[in-house]
């Protein structure tokens, strides 16, 4: 097995790979895949993908910046602000994204089926030759067309194949066909699924189904919010260049604006206003421009502070502020004196723009993903206190 290992926005020069499953490499969208002067060697660069991809007789590691267990508090409490909590994450020192998953999802999974597998009552809808539940009157006459039988029926049944026991299902089947799991935990995902063999998992592309929190599945609630981790990220299964390419991918840029959208809402709620995240509006009269920023807090009827947040800056070679562009052009839409860029820390620095001609000042602020939750949160905190004291 040829293994390539490199971080999210890195370059592997001269990685030497078949023709076929360079082709398949690149088709996935993970890396940049380029020819080199030596043959059968590629320059493969990442991008804002991290996770990991098989092809062929490759398997391709794309290790994020951030420690993984700050990555998994990033997507889980972008997913469910109020439920996650961090230290239900039993990682056990491991140190890349899939192998981190898998074993700390066999670990709370196990927990949860420690009691038995959970069971509940599924609403059902068949055709039975005995009534059983109550009768579908408007189906019988659609479907029968005056026929007694068979009959239409709608009814609850007491079963293991409820929406909690199907999301533990498809997450390790998810993880079973990944890249980069360790045989232990292979081991016991295969013996997960056979518990839960009576179960029906999510077909591809069906929307996973979603779970409350109830006092019945509480044991359940930690496994549930890491398989819906699990089943969010984005899943890779193609043939191209008659090779097969699988893998499971999280984009940074995605992972970074969904947990600042939903940490920067809760800690500008104690500054009164309302929070409206990816509100949509026009840059022009007619209504044919849209512009969509990722969140913006009113008070009163009226904007007061829109932000924007870049996991890294983007630098077009013909608009190398490209950032600033479309900051200029939020406030002027949202007519704002001021407008908010929010980056991970690393390529910018702390600063404010004042932008001439315009009256805008386009403040620039930078947050550090590698410290602890504590330090995450106060530093949004005092991000949201920053916006709070500039109102339009």
């Amino acid at each position: 097995m040829n293994r390539l290992v490199l971080g999210e926005y890195e370059t592997l020069d001269e990685a030497a790979l078949p023709l076929d499953e360079a082709v398949a490499l690149a088709a996935t969208g993970a890396v940049e895949v380029l020819r080199t002067a030596s043959p059968g060697h590629w320059t493969v660069r990442a991008g804002k993908h991290v996770g990991a991809v098989r092809v062929g007789e490759t398997e391709l590691q794309i290790h994020p910046k951030v420690p993984v267990e700050r990555l998994l508090y990033l997507l889980g409490y972008a997913r469910d602000p109020r439920g996650w909590r961090d230290d239900e994450v039993l990682l056990a020192g491991v140190d890349e994204l899939v192998p981190a998953m898998a074993v700390s999802f066999v670990a709370l999974a196990h927990r949860a089926l420690q009691q038995g597998v959970l069971q509940g009552y599924e609403e059902r809808e068949e055709s039975l030759l005995l009534l059983r539940g109550r009768l579908r009157e408007g189906e019988q006459v659609r479907r029968r067309m005056g026929l007694a039988l068979p009959l239409e029926v709608r009814y609850d049944e007491f079963t293991v194949d409820i929406a909690e026991n199907r999301i533990l299902l498809g997450a390790a089947r998810r993880l079973l066909a990944l890249p980069g799991v360790p045989a232990a935990a292979r081991g016991s995902l295969v013996h997960l699924t056979a518990q839960l063999a009576d179960v029906r998992a999510p077909v591809a592309g069906e929307r996973f189904p979603v779970v409350g929190a109830t006092r019945l599945n509480a044991r359940y609630r930690p496994a549930i919010r890491l398989a819906e981790l699990v089943l969010r990220g984005r899943s890779v299964e193609l043939l191209a260049g008659g090779v097969r390419a699988s893998g499971f991918l999280f984009d940074m840029n995605r992972v970074f604006e969904d947990w600042l959208t939903a940490a920067l809402t809760a800690a500008l709620s104690a500054h009164g206003g309302t929070v409206r995240p990816q509100l949509r509006t026009w840059l022009d009269e007619a209504g044919r421009i849209p512009v969509r920023p990722d969140l913006t807090w009113w008070s009163q009827g009226r904007c007061t502070a829109v932000v924007d947040a870049k996991y890294k800056a983007l630098r077009l070679a013909d608009a190398p502020n490209a950032d600033l562009y479309q900051m200029l052009t939020y406030c002027k839409v949202m007519e704002l004196p001021h407008g908010h860029l929010v980056y991970a820390a690393g390529d910018e620095q702390p600063r404010t723009h004042a932008i001439r001609n315009s009256g805008v000042e386009v403040h620039v602020h930078t947050i550090d993903l590698t410290g602890s939750v504590t330090t995450l949160r106060a530093q949004v905190d005092g991000l949201a206190e920053q916006i709070s004291r500039r109102p339009a």
